[in-house]
């Protein structure tokens, strides 16, 4: 294997690269890229380079003196990839010949149909953050649309930035899915407890404006005014360009637990990829940093042919809200039992544990780091990964 072309420049594009080299491969490493931008970290997004306190600069993911002797395709995208002649084909035409793929597209926001309006924005690039930073200007109007992690976070900065903000979400409590509804409903008075109005169980009939947003208009009949309006309402994995490619990628690229597809020598990590998780036993998208950082190992191990050690630490993710530090780690299912194992969520510090029978199965916590640290490692120590019924 002399050529590797790796599909992504993000986190998980970056950490294949750095585990390929690290792994031995000396031979042309090619990194495509949509955006012009060298590799950066997403979540200071949606808070310290919103709210100001960091630059474009801070977000570098290369070190200065890091040189992974790559062969950098930015401001290109992948188009195609044809198996049969093993190549990449990129939106400039251009084809590049590989002995071993790595698709790490990663995934794109979700946009609301109707017509473009000055305004309104999404937040998962650098340049939607800086787009969106202009708009957040102390005393508009910000409606946010969508309640989860990103939505929270954008909320909980622009509340800083003197904006007056309204949240909507169309289930009746915010982050059950992830959380569970009593979880979910605590994260949810994180709003509350900082001026923010939250409306849920309603969702969105149009967006109203001539050019610039005007207002909201939500399906129980109500208008809400808008100045501004982020959409936080999920996100796509880049997969549609691996049409006709053979692969499986409706729902994200799928894989096994050693991070390989159903074509020889293509592996997928990070946001794109449906791999088997051996802690949740199961297949699962992961949209985390934490994933988009440590699953790349596995996949640099499976398409160079060394043993691969798929993960079996349990997934991880956090979140900043309002000055408030939120921590999940594992895998719930609707029916694990929640016990609050220290502290009091009316203090808004307090770790809980989720049971499946008598094992734990994750864990959360808000405000208590080192708490949820240990219980965290108990989980990663579990003898067998968590099996599905």
């Amino acid at each position: 294997m002399r050529t590797i072309a790796i599909a992504g420049a993000s986190l998980a594009g970056l950490s294949t690269a750095r585990a390929l080299r690290e792994r031995g491969f000396d031979g042309r490493l090619v990194v495509v890229g949509d955006e012009p931008h060298r590799p950066y970290d997403r979540p200071p997004l949606s808070k310290e380079f919103l709210a100001g306190a960091m630059s474009a600069a801070d977000l570098a993911l290369e070190s200065d003196d890091e040189d992974l002797d790559a062969d950098w395709r930015l401001g290109r995208r992948a188009v195609a990839l044809v198996p049969a002649l093993r190549t990449v084909e990129l939106d400039s035409g251009e084809r590049i010949v590989c002995d071993g793929v790595v698709l790490a597209t990663g995934a794109r926001a979700r946009r609301l149909p109707g017509p473009a309006l000055a305004g309104v924005h999404t937040l998962r690039t650098l340049d939607d953050a800086i787009a969106l930073r202009a708009d957040l200007v102390a005393g508009a109007r910000l409606v946010v649309i969508g309640a989860g992690f990103i939505g929270a976070e954008v909320a909980s900065t622009a509340r800083g930035l003197g904006l007056t903000v309204t949240v909507v979400e169309q289930q009746a409590v915010p982050l059950a899915g992830p959380l569970g509804a009593e979880l979910g409903a605590l994260c949810a008075a994180l709003h509350g407890d900082h001026g923010v109005e939250l409306i849920t169980g309603a969702g969105v009939a149009a967006l109203a404006g001539t050019d610039r947003v005007r207002s909201v208009h939500l399906t129980d009949g109500r208008e809400l005014p808008a100045d501004v309006v982020v959409v936080g309402v999920g996100a796509v994995p880049n997969t549609e360009w691996l049409a006709g490619s053979g692969l499986d990628a409706a729902r994200g690229v799928r894989t096994d637990a050693r991070c390989a597809t159903a074509i020889p020598s293509v592996v997928a990590a990070g946001d794109c990829a449906v791999a088997h998780n051996p802690f949740a036993g199961a297949e699962i998208r992961l949209e985390h940093w934490t994933n988009a950082l440590e699953q790349p190992a596995t996949a640099a191990a499976t398409l160079l042919g060394h043993e691969p050690v798929p993960s079996t630490r349990a997934p991880y993710f956090w979140s900043d809200q309002y000055g408030t530090r939120l921590q999940f780690a594992g895998h719930r299912r609707d029916g694990d039992r929640t016990e609050i194992v220290d502290g009091d969520p009316a203090t808004r510090r307090f770790t809980a544990v989720y049971r499946r029978g008598d094992r734990p199965v994750a864990v959360f916590a808000m405000n208590q780091p080192k708490i949820f640290g240990r219980w965290r490692r108990e989980l990663s120590a579990a003898p067998e990964p968590v099996a599905q019924p």
